[in-house]
């Protein structure tokens, strides 16, 4: 299946020529693997690859003895695989890096070497959990890989028009038309099944829902023995928050609230367990600001933010028990947007799940004030502008997922901090529509924006 970070792969073996070795982090899952085998077989004359989870003897005693010795090392590898390299064309993975650090440490003396390509992927599970003692080399760049985006889905699909025609009238400002029904068509399509690369793929052979709900349920049966693995002395927090997550995000305020974990818990005996899920990239963080200026990143407030799923399909099959809905009746309710659930909480979550994708930072604003209305206000998503300004640098965005909706948080809030504001902007299931000075998106949009 085409993904993006292929064209980011080629860029980088086409300008570093050797000179920088690239780490792929990443959830369990989300194709890592698949995608630089793809790359190795299809861009270089022969290639290596290490899987530290499943070494052999051979391979463990050359790792453990021979690292040292960039030649010596080199040759045996070559010769224990059966594999000869060639330089300047072959590439070398280590793939499941997490499980043998000294490699990492070991890409220094690699890539000054120079005569081949150097990749590393990992699930940021281990990667943190195991850097004790290792010295990270300065020769070495770190990419993060998501869950497949709605093009990519699309893609899968076997449909390569829709996005660029979402595109160029996104770029125009102009709707759809009768193009809009398809569109969102195929976007409830990604919604349910995600964008886990597995998923989609048994989607895109039977497109049978519950096919892919198998995958999934498998996918968060792993993450759920991650836990187990690799938060040692906390795990059991760890699963209470990964579980309470569809809870929070169903609740009308989603900030997340850690009575629902635990009757009295306090933000600091739980600090680690969302730092694991945020690492592992199996949830989205989105943090609480004061206002809404450049750099949110530096005053944002860490004890108040929303926890989203990393993937929206994984979300759904982790909400939704089976006995409660049995298979594709869940599937064609949420097809027809008649699910007898607050959706909000799956449509939010998708949209997050977007600029994720589109390296945004997540942040939104609420104030909950007792005493004054005005100052009375959530807004959903606050995202910065690609080109920094003197003034008008932040997009607020309110997400709605029904047909009747008001915008008085984002009247308000647009008022209030006008200076900082660039185009308010709502997210909804409608076609592309300006009014008032606010862009009205449709939600296959968001990932434009």
């Amino acid at each position: 299946m085409k993904r993006k970070i292929y064209d980011y792969l080629l860029s980088w073996k086409e300008q570093e020529k050797g000179r920088v070795a690239l780490l792929i982090e990443g959830a369990r899952r989300v194709g890592k693997s698949y995608i630089v085998q793809e790359f190795a077989e299809k861009e270089y004359r022969s290639y290596i690859l290490v899987d530290f989870s499943h070494l052999t003897d051979a391979m463990q005693n050359l790792f453990d003895n021979y690292l040292n010795d960039t030649t010596t090392f080199l040759l045996l590898l070559q010769n224990i695989v059966g594999t000869r390299l060639y330089e300047r064309d072959s590439l070398v993975i280590f793939d499941e890096v997490q499980m043998y650090p000294k490699a990492r440490q070991a890409i220094k003396h690699l890539v000054a070497d120079g005569r081949y390509d150097y990749i590393e992927t990992g699930s940021l599970i281990g990667i943190h959990e195991h850097t004790n003692g290792i010295l990270i080399p300065s020769e070495e760049r770190s990419i993060k890989m998501h869950p497949m985006d709605f093009e990519e889905f699309l893609w899968a699909m076997g449909d390569d028009m829709t996005m660029p025609f979402i595109r160029t009238c996104f770029e125009k400002k102009t709707p759809l038309g009768p193009m809009h029904r398809k569109a969102m068509e195929l976007f409830r399509q990604y919604i349910i099944v995600g964008g886990m690369p597995q998923a989609v793929l048994r989607y895109s052979e039977t497109r049978i829902f519950q096919d892919a709900d198998v995958v999934k349920r498998d996918i968060i049966n792993l993450y759920r023995k991650s836990v187990s693995q690799y938060a040692i002395g906390y795990s059991s927090k760890v699963k209470a928050v990964f579980d309470s997550i569809p809870a929070e995000l169903q609740r009308h305020e989603k900030r997340f609230r850690l009575a629902t974990v635990e009757k009295g818990a306090r933000y600091r005996s739980y600090e680690s367990s969302f730092l694991w899920l945020k690492d592992a990239m199996i949830t989205n963080m989105c943090y609480g600001v004061s206002e809404p200026t450049v750099g949110m990143g530096l005053s944002f407030d860490e004890k108040t933010f929303k926890c989203y799923m990393a993937d929206t399909g994984l979300l759904i099959s982790l909400a939704f028990n089976e006995k409660a809905i049995q298979g594709e009746e869940l599937y064609k309710k949420l097809m027809l947007d008649k699910l007898e659930i607050n959706v909000g909480m799956i449509v939010e979550n998708i949209v997050a799940q977007m600029f994720v994708a589109n390296d945004h930072k997540l942040y939104f604003y609420s104030n909950n004030s007792r005493t004054n209305a005005d100052e009375r206000m959530e807004i959903d998503f606050l995202i910065e502008k690609p080109t920094i300004t003197n003034a008008h640098n932040i997009y607020p965005i309110e997400v709605k997922s029904s047909k009747n909706y008001t915008i008085s948080s984002l009247m308000k809030f647009s008022k209030k901090f006008n200076r900082q504001l660039s185009t308010p902007i709502v997210i909804h299931y409608q076609d592309l529509m300006e009014k008032d000075n606010i862009l009205y998106l449709p939600i296959y949009m968001a990932p434009l924006i």
